[in-house]
């Protein structure tokens, strides 16, 4: 019993880790593709601001995985987890209101949509 336990503890953990790491690379590409000027116009942080908080986010998801990745271990549920979970929260900040704010300014924003054809 305690042996499935454990192995669903595993894979609740580990799967969960590895959607946050996706999420926070995600963030951080995002971040690092997009000009230095595009923050400034929208008034937002700047982007090494950004890219700082977006790269220890990644740091830490990959720190969280790496025990389930080398010896086949639980993630742990301590101060790691915590930390990857305030990571993964910095990563959907910046997904949630930075990057629609940044893509209203290059362009691909709700405002810029393009219409069906006009019959």
């Amino acid at each position: 019993m305690s042996f499935f336990l454990y192995a669903a503890t595993f894979f609740i953990l580990a799967v969960l880790g590895a959607v946050a790491l996706g999420v926070q690379i995600w963030a951080l590409t995002d971040c690092l593709r997009t000009p230095a000027a595009d923050f400034q116009r929208v008034s937002k942080r700047s982007k090494q601001f950004w890219g700082a908080l977006t790269a220890v986010s990644t740091f830490f998801g990959f720190l969280y995985l790496l025990p389930a990745a080398t010896a086949l271990v639980a993630p742990n549920m301590g101060m790691l987890m915590i930390i990857n979970l305030a990571g993964a929260t910095v990563a959907g900040v910046y997904l949630a209101d930075v990057r629609p704010a940044l893509a209203e300014v290059r362009g691909r924003g709700r405002g810029n949509q393009t219409r069906g054809t006009s019959w």
